[in-house]
């Protein structure tokens, strides 16, 4: 049953069309997340169906019993209500329900008024208590505000008194729990630390309504999406499947379009070429064949859809200025207080040259601290802190306090760097996708986004050989994220990194240090692995349990060393039979396009596509044997 209904819809300003016609149905259940560059109206599509705002041609029908649920219906009005209260009154209905059940047993049992009618009103109102959740809405109120981050403590705390991003996460808990059947969230892991996003995810995958999420956190799409819409070009398209699904999708359809596209400029040039034979022979008959053949490449051309192109990206690469020592970092029993508030202690840590490590833990535990010690701008209560020879850090600060928010972008670069000449400053500009005029923007009015990109431009100039990354992906878009993670992952220096960007995580962490007020844990590999080997459950907190060592259980190193062994030799055969498995695909790819250059292939359109297909399919499969061959030999690298 399609509880939403998007018909053509587009929206069109006297400088720009956003989009047009837009079309999708929502099915009950969908979870669908919204994909697209920053600007290409994903957030005007949310305002369009709540109806904030109305589209230039084009409509939306829901379900006559569908109720739409949206950030902005639950903001805290009531600023001396305390967050547990403000939750609480979302429902309100259940509440009046309960009180009036008081009411009506307090009647009964002092004999007042007609005892039949009152139970008659006590069985309906009981029935409605319960039906609509009466016997479970405290608990909800409570695993929500827990699950969300927010402390016992802080339950009883006015909401004026609420950061910004405590507002987000109770708002988003009203909304969570209102009841709605259709919710609308629009980047709802925005200040979120990583257990309530897990709990978060839990969450959405139980909610029996339907979803539509605007998010760039792809580990979370890929956990709660089952369709994909994305806004491209002014367009959008339905994919079925998650983030990662779509992307693996998106990038064969695209691969087949330029293919197909290629074919018939082929053949349309092939059948020109007829064409001028025909002319020059100069017969009648070899005139009517040259018509004959005309109306074909009219025909050809008048099919020919160039695929669209894809989106300018940034280009950029992080290139240290020179090779430090092997050891990179070493903390000795760092500890950190802030008055009574003991942040951490005992935490030891030991960074080789070339490591890509992450280091996590809830909000609040000290992470951004222990970067500024590194850098010397706090000093450790104890401990020691020893840079490796020929260290150069290179530091991305998460709140971008090295910018100068009255300047241009471009006297933001050249001021730091004067050794530049202007065309090389506007040259590095131009590569992060800044030119003409908007160089010339102050950064103050300029995006989050956009600023993280102008501090991410420096970072890459500097050189470090060792980079400190807190949060480099917080405000940027999925394609500038994904560019990113291809820098780093190509960077030959060492990275420390503070994310709570999943996906970023997985792709890049060979360790994650997860760090605790009882010092750091160390797990060696990606995301994946940490949620693994740590026990941690998507939907609970993930750090629970983090500060508590296990007693009495001793690790087997010779289990250990066998089990690694075992692994070694699996990973050797499958990357044999992965690089088998190419040798025999290159030597189809090399068949088919031998076929493809014989005359009885050009001379056959038909046969033509059956082979251009088959050359598809099998550099298809190619791709993805190149793609398993590089993950084994990362691992057999790891193990």
């Amino acid at each position: 049953m399609a509880v939403l209904t998007v018909n053509n819809i587009s929206v069109a300003f006297p400088e720009r069309t956003l989009f047009e016609n837009i079309s999708f149905n929502m099915e009950y259940g969908d979870k669908i997340g919204l994909i697209g560059a920053n600007g290409a109206g994903k957030t005007t599509l949310f305002r369009i169906i709540t109806g904030q705002m109305s589209p230039s041609c084009g409509g939306i029908s829901k379900s006559k019993d569908t109720a739409f649920g949206y950030m902005e219906q639950h903001s805290c009005s009531t600023p001396d209500r305390t967050v547990y209260d403000e939750l609480l009154s979302i429902f309100q209905p259940l509440i009046d329900d309960e009180r009036r059940l008081e009411v009506i047993a307090h009647m009964i049992e002092s004999d007042r008024g007609d005892v039949d009618e009152l139970v008659a009103e006590q069985f309906k109102v009981r029935e409605r208590f319960e039906r609509d959740g009466g016997l479970t809405y405290v608990s909800r109120t409570r695993a929500a505000l827990l699950g969300l981050g927010f402390s016992e403590k802080e339950f009883d705390m006015p909401t004026e008194r609420l950061s910004g991003g405590q507002r987000s996460k109770l708002c988003l808990a009203k909304l969570l729990l209102s009841g709605a059947d259709l919710l609308l969230l629009d980047e709802p892991t925005n200040h979120l630390d990583i257990a309530a996003v897990n709990w978060l995810e839990g969450f959405v995958k139980e909610y029996r309504g339907s979803v539509l999420i605007v998010s760039h956190d792809r580990y979370f799409l890929d956990a709660v999406t089952n369709k994909t819409l994305e806004i491209e070009h002014g367009r959008s398209q339905m994919y079925i499947g998650s983030y990662s699904t779509f992307m693996e999708k998106k990038r064969k359809q695209q691969e087949i379009l330029e293919q197909q596209y290629e074919n018939q400029l082929k053949e349309i040039k092939r059948v020109e070429g007829i064409v001028e034979q025909q002319k020059r022979w100069g017969q009648a008959r070899n005139f009517v064949t040259a018509a004959s053949k005309q109306k074909q490449v009219d025909r050809l051309k008048e099919d020919l859809v160039e695929p669209g192109k894809e989106l300018e990206q940034v280009n950029f690469k992080f290139t240290p200025k020179c090779e430090s020592g092997n050891d990179v970092l070493i903390c000795t029993d760092l500890a950190k207080s802030f008055g009574d508030k003991k942040l951490f202690d005992n935490v030891n840590i030991h960074i080789r040259r070339g490591e890509r490590v992450f280091l996590l833990g809830e909000n609040g535990c000290g992470k951004t601290t222990l970067f500024k010690i590194l850098q010397r701008v706090y000093s450790q209560d104890s401990g020691s802190v020893v840079l490796g020879a020929n260290v150069e850090v290179g530091y991305f600060d998460q709140v971008q306090s090295g910018l100068t928010l009255d300047k241009s972008a471009f006297s933001e670069v050249w001021d730091e760097f004067p050794y530049m000449t202007e065309t090389e400053v506007r040259t590095v500009l131009g590569r992060f996708l800044f030119k003409g005029d908007t160089v010339f923007r102050q950064l103050k009015e300029m995006s989050g986004g956009e600023r993280a990109k102008i501090a991410l431009m420096k970072l890459m100039l500097k050189g470090g050989n060792f980079l400190l990354l807190d949060e480099p992906t917080n405000h940027l878009d999925t394609g500038f994220r994904e560019r990113l993670e291809q820098a780093l992952a190509d960077y030959s220096g060492t990275m420390l990194i503070i994310s709570h960007d999943r996906y970023f995580i997985n792709r890049l962490a060979d360790r994650i240090l997860v760090l605790t007020k009882n010092g750091v844990e160390e797990y060696l590999g990606n995301y994946d692995y940490y949620i693994e080997k740590s026990g941690a459950k998507t939907g609970g907190s993930i750090f629970t349990n983090s500060a508590k060592k296990q007693d009495g259980k001793k690790v087997n190193d010779y289990a250990l060393r066998k089990e690694q062994q075992s692994n070694i030799r699996k990973l050797k055969t499958r990357l044999k039979n992965c690089e088998s498995a190419i040798e025999k695909a290159e030597a189809d790819v090399g068949q088919l396009q031998n076929a493809l250059q014989e005359e009885e292939a050009a001379a056959d359109y038909g046969k033509l596509m059956e082979l251009t297909q088959k050359l598809d399919e099998t550099n298809a499969q190619l791709e993805r044997l190149y793609e398993e061959w590089e993950e084994v030999s990362e691992l057999l690298t790891e193990e």
